[in-house]
């Protein structure tokens, strides 16, 4: 029998020591905010319920926020007009005899090709140099018909304009055809574009539209451009529009049914919404007590008077197993560049300690059976 304690003695100290580093997933709540306790913690623990998440709402936005810049829908006449670059093509019909534009064997004469300086004006033969950028093709006809009767009263002149890049855009990606889009008129719009190329590739979950306007850029979500009219903005010639992937994204850590870079589906996520692309708590192994999400801000956001994080690193505590915690969750919004950890349950570190003194048991059992 001594011999028997003597074993089960040495048997338990192998437990006991096991379980002091027991392999796990995820660590502990009370680990992680341990330091939080301290003189000098180094981070903000912060626990989410409703009655703070409006104060919450107000803190800055952290990681690769898109604060987005756009122009709203600015109607313009819907008829196009010449610009810089355009072509001309010019019939002018005259039916007189001796006729300085045309000879005995025709009645019109063809200038084609012609085109628009940087001055807006076209080389017109005997009535020198029109002015004609800015003008609609009919007016355009009218100036130069016009200045044409001082020359050849009876001509008549017929006009066609073939648009430049002056007057066009550039959808440059992110459709099902990309290209150089001449504008049909003033009042083309970037929805009346896209669709020209196609519409937006499918491959993309949650487009981003970029709109390059001289020296600004300009972005939005796709999801909403499409959902207003009044964001519908009127292109103008030389624009460049290009859309792109969505490129924020969180990470999932712990006891979660996923632990990867999940890339955001949409503008704007919760945290309840994050655990659902995570795939959920794992049943046998998550604290959904302590579901934590880690923040890093910029040192101007700290505050001492509660409007802001006290803190630059600071964690985010839910209780998934109240109802307010769950509204809360379903409030706060997930930023770019956050991680979100679900830790393991004390209960699983419980069983594991359980399982291996069983077998630890078994074990001197058999021994003692051995030995005697």
């Amino acid at each position: 029998m001594p011999r028997y304690f003597r074993i089960l003695a040495a048997l338990l100290s192998v437990v006991l020591a096991a379980s002091c580093s027991l392999p796990r997933g995820a660590a502990l709540q009370s680990e992680i905010v341990n330091e939080s306790r301290s003189s000098e913690p180094t981070f903000q623990v912060m626990p989410v319920t409703r009655a703070n998440m409006a104060a919450i709402e107000t803190w800055p936005a952290t990681g690769n926020y898109r604060t987005f810049n756009w122009l709203g829908h600015s109607g313009a006449p819907d008829v196009n007009t010449i610009a810089t670059g355009d072509r001309v093509d010019l019939v002018i019909y005259d039916a007189e005899e001796n006729s300085l534009l045309t000879n005995p064997a025709q009645t019109s004469t063809q200038l084609a090709g012609l085109e628009v300086d940087q001055n807006g004006m076209i080389f017109v033969p005997y009535i020198d140099n029109v002015r004609i950028a800015g003008l609609t093709p009919t007016a355009a006809r009218s100036a130069i018909q016009r200045q044409m009767e001082f020359v050849v009263p009876s001509a008549q002149v017929l006009l066609t304009v073939s648009e430049g890049q002056g007057n066009s855009v550039d959808l440059a990606g992110g459709v099902t055809r990309p290209g150089i889009y001449p504008m049909p008129s003033r009042n083309y719009s970037i929805m009346s574009l896209i669709s020209a190329g196609g519409g937006i590739a499918p491959a993309y979950e949650n487009p981003v539209v970029k709109l390059l306007r001289g020296g600004s850029t300009y972005e939005i979500f796709a999801q909403d451009l499409f959902k207003s009219g009044a964001r519908n903005t009127t292109l103008r010639p030389r624009d460049i529009v290009v859309v792109e992937e969505d490129d924020r994204s969180f990470t999932a850590l712990g006891a979660a049914g996923t632990e990867s870079l999940i890339s955001f589906p949409k503008p704007r996520v919760t945290a309840l919404e994050a655990m659902a692309l995570m795939r959920g708590l794992q049943d046998s192994r998550a604290d959904p007590k302590g579901v934590l999400v880690l923040r890093e801000y910029e040192a101007s956001a700290l505050r001492a008077d509660g409007t802001g994080p006290n803190r630059r690193q600071v964690i985010f505590a839910f209780d998934l197993t109240s109802a307010d915690g769950l509204f809360a969750a379903r409030q706060f919004n997930i930023y770019p560049d956050d991680t979100i950890l679900a830790t393991e349950s004390p209960v699983t570190r419980a069983q594991t300690i359980f399982s291996l003194f069983g077998t630890t048991l078994g074990l001197t059992r058999q021994v003692t059976t051995v030995a005697n």
